[in-house]
Order: structure tokens, then C-alpha cells, then sequence
């Protein structure tokens, strides 16, 4: 008999200590993005990803993230527990290493972790340093073990506090106020989209999420648990649920390829949109890379050559592009690469040139399989794609009428729009106004230097339900690429944005504060998100907020942008006091819209930002599909919320 292989162990000796975290306090930025709500939110997934890690290892089935009343975080898992014995080279136990040192954990040892997400091994003990409170607790080896730590110094050496016939991990902390001064108080929706999606990347664990601020009626507090089955399968049908599907079912795959772990799931639908999304050890790429290249090529080859084989193009008079194979297409693709090399800090690229192949490989036979097997359905996505290809040329002309426009001098602008005399876009700024009424009061009350005026005539077009070159055609829509003075990519890159004629670098949404506004605001945002994503990721689209009442007693008066601060100050002024209801722009006069929404000393602009991808398609989806339900119970649930999330 031959000798058994050992298994490689997860112990003390696997966790490398690769420098020191001196620096993350000093520059939090560098290390979690930015610090504001988007790096509060990440340091609660910089803490699941090494749960995650444990369960891609195989040692690791339930995650609980509790949010505490004080808006602290606890992450509990049912994992080997981090390693406690002494580290030789650090002389202290391995969970005090892991907890400070940037660059420690299992990560870095090949025998304990094939692959993992998280930021290259930063990720809890940049937490540690960004909190001003965390306490780990370890259930391993028949004992419970703990520390604590304030601003990521320990409070006292590793201790066994208890015994314990369970194993995992459990971290409780508290953003520090000093670091994140804008706000400290966590989303649950966002925390629930990105657990959603880590439970449907890695089928079959169980991810719990409560949040201890906000009790029932039965006296359980508000919560969720994601699990599933079928991973991308059933994520696919979580996207396009207010999608109408062009075919019975999912198609989908999961194997491995030249050694790479490649899944995919993707469907058509009767959409003008491609919504493709991909993922590495379950980071969201949005920036693509190798592995969404392979997908397309896959793709493309594959359907080219049933389609040349079906005799369905012979009639056709021009070439197919990829663009064609992909209206109307969603798809998501999951790779877990051993060593991913990401271009940027952000990692959101993927450069691995082998995994190109390996995805391409992996689409490509199950395409075919898939054609050969549902005849009918191969039939219709043929004639699909000779629909895009048809609509891809008349949106071609289209595009070009709105390029030859967009390029011309001062005299090509929109009649419309009022300019402003400064000529460095990064200090100008756009207002996109609903109707001419708002409009004149807006060009009133603006500043001329630096602020120009947009009016916009009534509802834009629903481009989620338009075929591209309607969008194009549209004046309104034409308008806003000409004022802009962005040019949209040639026939081989139709997607592309080119920003380098951006004539304002803030471009904000001015609408009515009312269902009406709210509706016209989403509709410009649909538009921005499907053509114009660009201008979102780089940070140039904002919401105005105007005031929704205005309380008057004597010569006191305050505005107020929900009826809780009205009530407020109508209490704080006392007695009888005048209230007027605003029910659009246009009920202001030029001094008062100038001094609630357009002054850049006393105005409230918010960023329109893209959290989550994947989400965000989602929704937008479902505003401005033709599904009633489901929009109307999320609007039922956001109501409350002043800001739009996308």
C-alpha cells in the first residue's frame, strides 16, 4: 500500500507577516478607497471575505453579520478558527499577527488557501487599524481564545477565556469616528446586496445578515438569509426577473478549464441592453479583463458559426459585429484565479492572459452543446442578433447625426441651454431642469460664470425599453450629448464614451420634489447608467436636493426638506406659523431656488455613485421595465429615503 499524502495544515507557522500598518491610519484611502460610506461598507467585507476564504477552502458553511445598535459589526463563521498558536518569527500568537500585522494571514501560503479575495491579505488587520474598538474571538482546538485591540494596538496578549466544542471565527468592531467623520451608520440594503451576491457566487453556503437597530413586532429584529442551490443559475434569475426571458431556461456551466474554475450562466432577453458582469475569487470586476475578453470571443465564435451554418444570414447585406450577439444578453462570469494580477489599485481588471483562453474554451462547448440540443431556442437567438445587426445600422446614422452635431463650434450648442463664460469645464457646472418654467427661474437665479441651464422637455425617453437608434434620434437625448459635448464610440466600440470634450465636470439633476420629478430624475439616470456610465464612475453626476416646505413666522423663515425638519421648526419657532408646501422648481423665485439648491456654499449636491453593479442593473431594470409589481413594492420601501442609491 502506498503511502497516504498528508494533508497540508492550517496552523500557526501558514500565516506570513509581510510588513508593518503604521501607515493605514495615516492613508486609509490607499487601502479601502476612500473614507466615506463606501469604505465604512468595506471593512464589513473586507472581514466576510475571510470567512469566504474559509469556505472556498471547504471549512466554512454559515457567515452571521449582525449590525449592532451602535452601529458596530459582528461577523461570526463556522470556520477552522484563525490560528492562535505562536508565530516563530513574530514571537506572539497568530491571531495577534493577523490582527496587526498589513500582509498577514493564510493567504500567502499556498498549502492553506488555493484562492481568495480580499485585498492581498490586508483586509482585517486594515480593519483593526481603522476601528476604535475590535475584539476577535476564536473557537478552535477545544478552547475559546480572544483579544482586543483599540486603533489596532492589543490590549493585552492573546487569552483563552473558555472551552468550546465548536470552531470559527467571531469580530466584533467599531469604525473609528476619527477616520470616517462623514458618517457612521451602515446601509443595510448595501450590506444585503453584496451578501446576496457572495451567496450566490459560492452556492451552497448560508449567509445570515441582522440588524439589532430595528425590531419587529414579534420582538425579532429585521433580517435575511441568503442561500443558493444553484449559484449563478439562480442569480441569473434574481437580474432579469422584470426581464421577459427570450428562452425556457438558463443556460449555464461550471467546470474547469486548463485549470482555472470557470462558471457561467447567461440568458436573452427581449431587451435592447447588454448587462454582462463579471467576477475573480469574488471580487466584481467592473472593469472587465482576460476573463470577460474570453467570454466574448466564445460567444461571438460560437453563435457566428451556428448562425453561418443555419443559412439564417445568407440574406443579410452586412457583416456581423460582437456588439449583435449581445443585445439583449445577461450574463455573469465567475473565475477563481490561484494568483490574479489585477491592473490598478482597485482591482476591477484582471490581466491573467491565460485565463482568456480558458473562459473562451469553456463557453464555446457549452454553447454548442446548448444549440445542438434546443434547436428552437438557437433559432430565436439568431434572429436576435440579425434584429441588433439591422438596429446597429440605423442606430450607426443616428450616432453620427448626434457626433457631427456634438463637434461643432459654440453656434452647434442646443437652443436651450444658457452657458456659462468660463471655459474650464473643471470648475463649470450644468443643471438639467425639468420644463421651461423651472428653467427661467433656474437662469435667474444661477450664477452666469460658472453654472449653465438645461431645460429638459418633459419626460426623456425610457431608453430600457428602446431600440438604440431611437435613443439616439431622440431631441431631448441629442440635446444632452451636444451640451455635454461627449462623443459616443465608433461602429467597433459603440460602447465607449469619450470624455475628453467634457464642457462641465458637475452635471446635476434639478428636478421637482415631488412623483412627477422623481420619475423624470430616474429616467435621466437610466439613461446616464446605460449610455453614459462613464460620467457616473468618474464622479460628475449629482442630484440637487430643493427644499420641500418653507416655515415663515414673522420675519423668522427656514426651509425644511422632509415633513420631520418642518415639524421641527414649526415647534421651534412656537405659536402659529405659515407653511408653504413647494410643489416644484418653479413655485420659487430665483433668490430662494438660488439660495436651498444652487449656491455651492448652502446647497446640498449628492453624488450618484455605483456601489454595486450588479444591483444597480437590477433595479434600474425594474423602475424602468414593464413589471408593475415589483417597482411598486420597491418604491413602497424607498419612499422614505431622500437619495436615490444607484
Amino acid at each position: 500500500m502506498s503511502e497516504e499524502k498528508k494533508a497540508p495544515q492550517y496552523s500557526a507557522d501558514s500565516i506570513q507577516a509581510l510588513e508593518g500598518m503604521e501607515h493605514v491610519r495615516m492613508r486609509p484611502s490607499m487601502y479601502i478607497g476612500d473614507v466615506g460610506v463606501r469604505g465604512l461598507h468595506h471593512l464589513v467585507y473586507e472581514v466576510v471575505d475571510n470567512s469566504i476564504d474559509e469556505a472556498l477552502a471547504g471549512h466554512c458553511n454559515n457567515i452571521t453579520v449582525t449590525i449592532n445598535e451602535d452601529n458596530s459589526i459582528t461577523t461570526e463563521d463556522d470556520g477552522r478558527g484563525i490560528p492562535v498558536g505562536l508565530h516563530k518569527k513574530e514571537g506572539v500568537s497568530a491571531l495577534e499577527v493577523v490582527m496587526t500585522k498589513i500582509g498577514a494571514g493564510g493567504k500567502f501560503d499556498k498549502d492553506s488557501y488555493k484562492v481568495s479575495g480580499g485585498l492581498h491579505g490586508v483586509g482585517v488587520s486594515c480593519v483593526n487599524a481603522l476601528s476604535e474598538h475590535l475584539k476577535a474571538t476564536v473557537h478552535r482546538e477545544g478552547k475559546i481564545w480572544e483579544q482586543e485591540y483599540e486603533r489596532g494596538k492589543p490590549l493585552y496578549p492573546v487569552k483563552v477565556v473558555g472551552d468550546s466544542d465548536k470552531n470559527g471565527t467571531i469580530v466584533t468592531f467599531k469604525p473609528d469616528p476619527q477616520i470616517f467623520q462623514q458618517t457612521l451608520e451602515y446601509n443595510y440594503d448595501t450590506l444585503a446586496s453584496r451578501l446576496r451576491e457572495l451567496a450566490y457566487l459560492n452556492k451552497g453556503i448560508t449567509v445570515h445578515l441582522i440588524d439589532r437597530r430595528t425590531q419587529k413586532e414579534d420582538g425579532t429584529f429585521e433580517g435575511e438569509t441568503f442561500h443558493s442551490e444553484e449559484g449563478l443559475k439562480e442569480f441569473i434569475k434574481y437580474l432579469d426577473a422584470t426581464r421577459e426571458p427570450l428562452m425556457k431556461d438558463v443556460i449555464a456551466f461550471e467546470g474547469e478549464k486548463n485549470g482555472v474554475p470557470v462558471e457561467v450562466a447567461m440568458v436573452y432577453n427581449t431587451s435592447y441592453a447588454e448587462n454582462l458582469h463579471s467576477y475573480v475569487n469574488n471580487i466584481n470586476t467592473h472593469e472587465g479583463g482576460t476573463h470577460l475578453s474570453g467570454f466574448r470571443r466564445g460567444l461571438t465564435h460560437t453563435l457566428k458559426k451556428y448562425a453561418d451554418e443555419s443559412g439564417m444570414l445568407d440574406k443579410l447585406k452586412f457583416d456581423i459585429s460582437g456588439d449583435d450577439f449581445r443585445e439583449g444578453l445577461t450574463a455573469i462570469v465567475s473565475v477563481k484565479v490561484a494568483e490574479p494580477q489585477f491592473e490598478g489599485q482597485t482591482k476591477t481588471k484582471l490581466g491573467n492572459r491565460e485565463v482568456s483562453a480558458s473562459v473562451s474554451q469553456a463557453v464555446s462547448e457549452m454553447l454548442t452543446d446548448y444549440l445542438e440540443e434546443h434547436p428552437d431556442d438557437a433559432k430565436t437567438i439568431v434572429q436576435k442578433v440579425i434584429l441588433a445587426a439591422q438596429a446597429r445600422h440605423a442606430a450607426q446614422k443616428a450616432r453620427e447625426m448626434v457626433q457631427r452635431k456634438t463637434v461643432m463650434s459654440i453656434g452647434g450648442l442646443p437652443g436651450k441651454l444658457s452657458d456659462c463664460s468660463e471655459q474650464d469645464p473643471a470648475k463649470c457646472e450644468v443643471f438639467l431642469v425639468e420644463g421651461d418654467s423651472a428653467g427661467g427661474t433656474a437662469k435667474q437665479g444661477r450664477d452666469r460664470a460658472f453654472q449653465a441651464i438645461l431645460p429638459l422637455r418633459g419626460k426623456i425617453l425610457n431608453v430600457e425599453k428602446a431600440m438604440t437608434h431611437k435613443v439616439f434620434e431622440n431631441e431631448e437625448i441629442k440635446n444632452i450629448f451636444t451640451a455635454l459635448g461627449v462623443t459616443i464610440g465608433t461602429e467597433e466600440d459603440s460602447k465607449a464614451l469619450n470624455l475628453s470634450k467634457l464642457r462641465y465636470h458637475k452635471i446635476v439633476i434639478m428636478c421637482d420634489a415631488d412623483i412627477d420629478g422623481s420619475h423624470i430624475a430616474t429616467l435621466i439616470l437610466t439613461f446616464f447608467f446605460r449610455y453614459m456610465k462613464e460620467l457616473i464612475e468618474e464622479g460628475h453626476v449629482y442630484i440637487a436636493t430643493p427644499p420641500l416646505y418653507l416655515v415663515k413666522k414673522g420675519n423668522k423663515k427656514q426651509y425644511a426638506w422632509n415633513d420631520k425638519e418642518r415639524d421641527a421648526i414649526a415647534e421651534s419657532f412656537g405659536g402659529s406659523v405659515n407653511i408653504q408646501r413647494y410643489k416644484g422648481l418653479g413655485e420659487m423665485n430665483a433668490e430662494q431656488l438660488w439660495d436651498t439648491t444652487m449656491n455651492p456654499e448652502f446647497r446640498t449636491l449628492r453624488l450618484v455613485q455605483i456601489d454595486n453593479g450588479t444591483e444597480a442593473d437590477r433595479i434600474f431594470s425594474m423602475l424602468m421595465g414593464d413589471e408593475v409589481p415589483p417597482r411598486r413594492d420597491f418604491i413602497e420601501k424607498n419612499a422614505i429615503y431622500a437619495n436615490i442609491d444607484a
